[in-house]
């Protein structure tokens, strides 16, 4: 059993076969058999796992084992307590209601690396970042959660799965590493 973690780069698509005009993941990883865990939109970034073992590539990506994604979102405008509140407690996107997450702001993280082309900058719009964490990850939910309560994202950073942490793997933006068979991420199992 490989299980892989990628720090996915801003503009790569979440599957293995080229294509025209975006990065894919085997231009990051040369390893043979393995398969995304879950997907990341090409325009959001940070922690991809990778497996070669279906019924963990299963546990980290199906919803019902409700393994917690945590993600940095930086937002249009500056969302009030009633606006994280509505985040927190499921938001109706029309298709379906999110599941009850956590939604907090947090300070512009200085440990992210820049992106490659950096958000658009606005002086008369401001921006927040806020820390969300579901346990779903359905199609580009967090962007439409953001949207749905007037507060589009900019910037969408998965920071962590479970135990796992992007930075304290150390990966910088199309860095991969071997996790170890047993280690903290262990409860992912």
């Amino acid at each position: 059993m490989r299980l892989l973690a990628l720090n996915k780069p801003f503009g790569t698509i979440c599957q293995f076969s080229p294509h025209e005009t975006r990065a894919s993941l085997a231009d990051w990883v040369k390893v043979p058999g393995v398969y995304p865990a879950g997907r990341l939109d090409s325009d959001s970034e940070g922690l991809l796992l990778l497996t070669d073992d279906g019924a963990l590539q299963a546990r980290i990506a199906e919803p019902r084992h409700k393994l917690v994604k945590r993600y940095w979102a930086q937002v249009e405008g500056v969302p009030d307590e009633a606006a994280l509140s509505r985040l927190a407690s499921g938001v109706d996107l029309g298709d379906y209601v999110t599941r009850p997450c956590q939604a907090r702001p947090i300070d512009p993280p200085e440990t992210l690396w820049p992106r490659n082309p950096p958000v658009r900058f606005r002086a008369a719009i401001p921006t927040t970042w806020i820390e969300l964490s579901i346990t779903e990850g359905k199609n580009r939910q967090v962007r439409r959660m953001t949207a749905a309560v007037g507060f589009p994202t900019l910037r969408l950073v998965r920071v962590g799965i479970g135990a796992l942490d992007i930075f304290s793997l150390g990966l910088e933006p199309g860095a991969w590493l071997d996790l170890p068979p047993r280690a903290p991420w262990d409860g992912l199992r």
